[in-house]
């Protein structure tokens, strides 16, 4: 399912079939739509249609291109307004300096008194800047930490977005990314991790390319999402659920399926998530904030049976390969991995083992030879080249893990196939020095990215 979070579907476009626009939206996922007020009487009209329509919810604010005619009264009504059932945001707001339809100082003072709006409610902002990023930033650091929310139909730079998402904004691009010469929007994609991302139509304006210069309806996502996962190296479904979890958190919309999953998708490979248990709690894991990869939810007190997990598996012969690797350490349920990874070499599945490496230290014995013939290629969690720095970044329950750590890559090498040490490219860690390491022992290596699970 997904979530159309920007629409106009009170706008005279859809007058005479809004019904048909609501039932082809649903016939291609779109499980929500935030209608988005622009001024007061639209902001009635978005409230209007979420009690009309189970699936919409509403935004309720004054666009910044009328700033100049507000009146207090329309100030107090719009106020009035934000405590309405079914709104989950204020905006849209913020600057347009494209059109000069409302001088800047009157766009500023308005878009201050949405925060403010926002800050009381607790809501996020939906925030429209065209053209003009320097006073939109200075304005929204202003409230940093106080209010979130999204830059929607994004148009700035990367270097914007990046300081946007450091404020802890999500972003959305509408029909334009798909466009043949938007080279600048897919650049300023880049610096978006995707689970900052979110969808939106903006209709009925900026249809996507197969559509463009059409009336844009929320069923026309279905263009824009297989270009936003062929930039982002996901599938279709990946860009799905993520972008459609991002949006039931930032508004609020419902709760979330929080059932654990055991087994879970990404591109095309299977990850299996067997235990919640690990020695360590390394800085930059959210196993414990957030237990979420890539959209699937792995919070689990449970632990899965074998019989379990082979459920959960199915056929697994249309997977590139399957992959221990949840939110625990998967080598503290040695048994059931072995069990399980036999299973799947019987299933002619290649087999890959994420870990951090203290296998050995947790079953109190060397365990590589077991995993011969089991796994075929193992990635393990070197993090840095500094057995001092280890403990600081790792806060591991043993006193000394960093030369068992190594003891296991050596180790690892005789038994599997395919060795590969990896860190996390956080600040402040030498890269290649680590890179160094894995020369030395023959092994490949990887930087995984810093923020960026899954």
């Amino acid at each position: 399912m997904i979530i159309d979070t920007h629409a106009h579907l009170d706008f005279p476009d859809f007058k005479d079939d809004i019904d048909d626009v609501i039932k082809r939206a649903g016939e291609v996922g779109v499980e929500y739509i935030i209608n988005v007020g622009t001024s007061v009487d639209t902001s009635v009209k978005s409230i209007e249609l979420t009690k009309k329509y189970a699936n919409i919810y509403a935004s309720v604010g004054i666009h910044p291109n009328a700033a100049s005619t507000v009146l207090a009264d329309d100030w107090s009504r719009l106020e009035a307004l934000a405590g309405e059932s079914k709104v989950v945001a204020i905006g849209e707001t913020g600057l347009d300096y494209y059109r000069d339809r409302s001088k800047k100082e009157d766009q500023k003072r308005l878009f201050h008194k949405h925060l403010e709006l926002a800050e009381k409610h607790n809501l996020p902002v939906i925030i429209h800047n065209r053209e003009a990023s320097i006073d939109c930033l200075e304005i929204v650091r202003k409230y940093s930490g106080r209010v979130s929310g999204v830059i929607h139909c994004f148009a700035g730079s990367r270097d914007d977005a990046e300081e946007f998402l450091e404020l802890g904004f999500y972003i959305s691009f509408a029909g334009p990314i798909t466009f043949p010469k938007a080279e600048n929007l897919r650049e300023a994609l880049k610096a978006v991790p995707v689970e900052k991302l979110l969808l939106e139509t903006d209709c009925p304006f900026l249809a996507p390319q197969p559509k463009r210069g059409k009336r844009n309806e929320p069923s026309y996502l279905q263009y824009t999402i297989p270009v936003l996962a062929e930039l982002y190296k996901l599938t279709v479904e990946d860009i799905e659920r993520i972008t459609t979890l991002s949006a039931k958190k930032l508004f609020g919309i419902t709760q979330s399926d929080r059932k654990p999953e055991i087994a879970y998708v990404i591109r095309n490979s299977l990850y299996l998530n067997i235990t919640s248990r690990c020695p360590n709690r390394c800085v930059f894991c959210s196993r414990e904030t957030s237990p979420y990869v890539k959209g699937h939810y792995l919070g689990t007190d449970n632990e899965p049976t074998v019989e379990e997990l082979k459920d959960a598996i199915g056929d697994p012969s249309g997977y590139d390969e399957v992959v221990f690797c949840g939110f625990g350490e998967s080598t503290e349920r040695l048994d059931v991995l072995k069990e399980i990874a036999g299973y799947l070499k019987e299933k002619g599945s290649k087999v890959r083992l994420d870990t951090n490496g203290l296998g050995d230290l947790i079953n109190g014995r060397p365990i590589s030879e077991e995993l011969e013939g089991l796994i075929d290629t193992i990635c393990i969690s070197l993090n840095t080249n500094i057995e001092e720095e280890y403990q600081k970044l790792c806060h591991s329950e043993y006193d000394d893990p960093y030369p068992a750590l190594i003891s296991f890559i050596k180790k690892a090498r005789d038994y599997i196939p395919d060795v590969m040490i990896s860190i996390v490219g956080m600040p402040g860690i030498d890269v290649e020095a680590c890179r160094k390491i894995a020369d030395d022992l023959g092994v490949r290596f990887r930087v995984r990215e810093y923020n960026n699970v899954g």
